[in-house]
């Protein structure tokens, strides 16, 4: 098979959670377990700092990264999901995975994994591994794709651990308190390894403290520490929160022997997106009007992207809008502001919440706008409407982004 029909064969074959949702969700490390001895366990003796979290998560993982190319290493870098091309989630300072790799693999271990009946992400995982073990990476940085305790990712033993902080999110899998959730996250804790915590107070804090002090790991809350002494390249004050975790991390990782300058923190945070080659957090597409493009998916996203829309002068505010179906649709919709105008759209996947569902229960929290049946149509849509002091926001879901980077 070429490259395109081993991506084919791929989506054929392995249930994708970001397509289709909960029945493509396995909850146990059985399978990925299996896949790494397929693959000759390339997890043992992987370097890796391993980051979880409700938000976050991916900036944080993309800092961490781009600090450790600027110190000099060999970085890999696993996030998910990608936006525009699969081989975005596998990457070796900034450059993503070959197609001759991707190919070489599944030709390789296709015979064996079939009868596993693995996910898509636990087959993108044991890719990851296979591919840094065979690159030689001095460093991986590892973004959970859900929880933590029995995501595919957990069958690490990481330099550091990165918890950046709890919110509400895929509460099916994980639970229906802020506690539960914290919980499986810090399930990413390893017996000595040291863990940041990015932001925690009250119960959530103790589910953290609880875990470290089981499992013999030291603990650093980051929010009580120092700000990062510099600048990210990413906007927003998120983003400082991010930067914040992620030099509280250089940090351990420097007690851990790792020679990370801080002409090396400084640069990797500035180069950031250069570096790695991040993309859709508070992404400018185009000036005049300001068109802006952000994956903020749940509660905790959309809250703070409304306050960094709340910093941008503008005259009319247009949202290009969509959601997908598991999400806390009325939570999302109950911080939107009131004032601006809608075009409420449906990515282009399985998941995707119907435009005019959406719409309907937009109506009823007191937003107005029209429906489209596509991204681009709504896109176009709100083009037309929008003068040239204008802003547009294209928020909701990863997979509307995707569709207009």
């Amino acid at each position: 098979m070429d490259y395109t029909e081993t991506l084919a064969y791929l989506y054929a074959q392995l249930p994708m959670f970001q397509r289709i949702g909960k029945a493509a969700y396995k909850p146990d490390l059985s399978r990925t377990e299996q896949l790494m001895r397929l693959t000759g366990h390339p997890e043992r003796g992987l370097r890796c700092v391993h980051v979880a979290g409700t938000n976050g998560k991916g900036s944080t993982s993309h800092l961490l990264a781009s600090v450790l190319q600027e110190a000099g290493y060999t970085v890999g870098l696993h996030t998910s999901p990608h936006l525009k091309d699969f081989r975005e989630r596998f990457r070796i300072n900034g450059e993503m995975i070959p197609e001759r790799d991707v190919v070489r693999f599944v030709e390789c271990y296709r015979e064996g994994f079939e009868p596993i009946q693995t996910s898509f992400f636990e087959w993108g995982v044991a890719l990851a591994f296979w591919w840094f073990r065979e690159r030689k990476v001095d460093m991986a940085v590892l973004e959970t794709g859900m929880g933590g305790r029995l995501d595919s990712t957990n069958v690490v033993t990481p330099e550091v651990s990165v918890i950046t902080n709890i919110g509400w999110d895929h509460m099916d899998f994980l639970g229906n308190t802020l506690e539960a959730i914290a919980a499986e996250k810090a399930g990413i804790i390893k017996p000595g390894v040291p863990v940041v915590i990015g932001e925690a107070d009250g119960t959530i804090a103790e589910v953290f403290l609880n875990a470290a002090l089981k499992a013999g790991s030291p603990i650093t809350f980051a929010d009580q520490g120092p700000r990062a002494p510099y600048p990210s390249g990413l906007p927003g004050d998120h983003q400082e929160r991010n930067a914040r975790t992620a030099y509280a991390a250089v940090l351990k990782l420097r007690e851990g022997g790792w020679s990370i300058p801080e002409v090396a923190v400084s640069a990797g945070f500035k180069h950031v997106v250069r570096n790695t080659g991040l993309m859709g957090r508070w992404q400018v597409l185009g000036d005049a009007p300001l068109i802006v493009a952000d994956v903020a998916h749940n509660v905790d996203g959309m809250r703070t992207l409304m306050r960094m829309v709340e910093c941008q002068p503008f005259e009319r505010l247009h949202i290009v809008l969509g959601m997908v179906n598991d999400k806390d649709i009325g939570g999302v919709l109950d911080i939107l502001p009131r004032s601006a105008t809608y075009y409420f759209c449906k990515a282009d996947i399985p998941r995707g919440l119907d435009a005019a569902e959406l719409a309907h229960a937009a109506v009823g929290m007191g937003l107005t706008g029209a429906h489209f049946p596509t991204v681009q149509e709504a896109m176009r849509a709100a083009s037309r409407a929008a003068g040239l002091n204008d802003l547009i926001l294209i928020t909701g879901s990863v997979f509307v982004v995707a569709e207009v980077v």
